[in-house]
């Protein structure tokens, strides 16, 4: 059974770092699509990094020259380095996979998620 479980969530100062771990079991990464989502308060959810199987890597504007996605295929990681977070980074994030490349999700849609973990963003 796929299994994705979020880790180093927390709270944060403005201007400040976070990185957030997702490991997988049940699976590997090969071939694989990976994302970041978050989910705000009364705010839809937002897709806001992906990396490919090949380790292209695509960003939201909103996180894009702060946030970099990676993953580490040997221990089945994704992870993702907040830097000069901001009060509107605040939410839920959610590490998903999907059964394919990239180029293949259609709305956002992914075929397995964390539970999520909280980060919050304080001035």
């Amino acid at each position: 059974q796929v299994q994705l479980k979020e880790s180093g969530g927390g709270s944060v100062q403005a201007g400040g770092s976070l990185r957030l771990d997702c490991a997988a079991s049940g699976y590997t990464y090969t071939g694989y699509c990976m994302g970041w989502f978050r989910q705000a308060p009364g705010k839809e959810r937002e897709g806001i990094a992906h990396i490919d199987f090949d380790g292209d890597t695509g960003y939201a504007d909103s996180v894009k020259g702060r946030f970099t996605i990676s993953k580490d295929d040997n221990k089945n990681i994704l992870y993702l380095e907040m830097n000069n977070v901001k009060s509107e980074d605040t939410a839920v994030y959610y590490c998903a996979s999907h059964r394919d490349i990239c180029s293949t999700v259609v709305g956002g849609r992914f075929d397995y998620w964390g539970q999520g973990t909280q980060v919050t963003v304080s001035e």
